[in-house]
């Protein structure tokens, strides 16, 4: 059953459906919704997807778009954030209200470079040692859901 989402999940052309899967749990978890742009590197009735998901699949608030544009059209009052190991801001600095959108790129490529180029205050980064490239879509995710989370009701979801 479809609810009012506090925040909005994007994943933009994701290729893997077990982390999708996760961050569609993740989703239920925190009351976010979940928007997918294509292409998509699975089919929506993946046997991974819907493993990783478990039984909270059926709770998702899901939508699937054809393109970033139409993404853009549905969500025009959103601020928009995007998460990326290149960007220069780290993610705890920013401060998130309810509706906002926390967009993230595919496993292989992540987001587009002049997306998150330069000074761009709504480009986000998790901290890692230089010896991690990355973490796991599904992980970074979860940070930053919890994060807004814990900015809205300090010691409760």
């Amino acid at each position: 059953m479809p609810y009012r989402p506090r925040l909005h999940i994007v994943l933009l052309e994701p290729e893997i459906p077990h982390n999708t899967g996760s961050v569609g749990r993740t989703c239920v978890a925190v009351g976010a919704k979940l928007w997918l742009v294509r292409p998509l590197g699975f089919q929506l009735d993946d046997y991974h997807l819907r493993r990783a998901g478990l039984d909270y699949w059926q709770h998702l608030n899901l939508e699937v778009v054809d393109s970033w544009e139409m993404l853009l059209e549905k969500l025009p009052q959103c601020t928009m954030w995007y998460f990326s190991t290149h960007a220069e801001q780290p993610y705890h600095n920013a401060n998130f209200s309810e509706g906002d959108a926390f967009i993230f790129g595919n496993e292989s490529t992540g987001l587009p470079k002049p997306w998150i180029r330069g000074k761009n205050p709504w480009a986000l980064r998790i901290p890692l040692r230089d010896e991690v490239r990355s973490l796991n879509l599904s992980n970074s995710v979860a940070i930053a859901c919890y994060e807004a989370q814990r900015q809205w009701l300090p010691g409760s979801v």
